[in-house]
């Protein structure tokens, strides 16, 4: 019953109209971080993405910890991360604004490396 009123709500509310009117902008804004650094390579598909990090020598993951901790301590945002990725799947009612906000925490998160 609680999967069923859920998809009633996206229904209603037409969050899967909103996230597909949002994918090409989503995709372009975090396209747009390949020349942060330590970026070696980013995926998306609909409103996910996956940014590959540049692992340190010898220590696989600490580079996506360390981003991941200094997205939350300096950003105050949270990531999600995957040995040396950062993951992002952002809520279905995310706005513009805040899809660019993400990818400029994303950015000094990088710089700050």
């Amino acid at each position: 019953a609680a999967g069923i009123a859920t998809l009633d709500v996206y229904r209603d509310e037409g969050l899967f109209d909103r996230v597909s009117d949002l994918t090409d902008l989503w995709a372009d804004t975090m396209h747009d971080l390949k020349d942060a650094p330590y970026v070696t390579d980013i995926r998306t598909i609909g409103l996910v993405a996956a940014i590959d990090l540049e692992p340190e020598e010898g220590t696989p993951g600490k580079r996506g910890f360390e981003a991941g901790c200094k997205a939350f301590e300096e950003q105050d945002t949270m990531v999600r991360i995957a040995a040396d990725s950062i993951v992002l799947s952002p809520p279905f009612i995310i706005s513009e604004s805040q899809i660019d906000e993400l990818a400029a925490n994303v950015r000094a998160t990088l710089e700050s490396l």
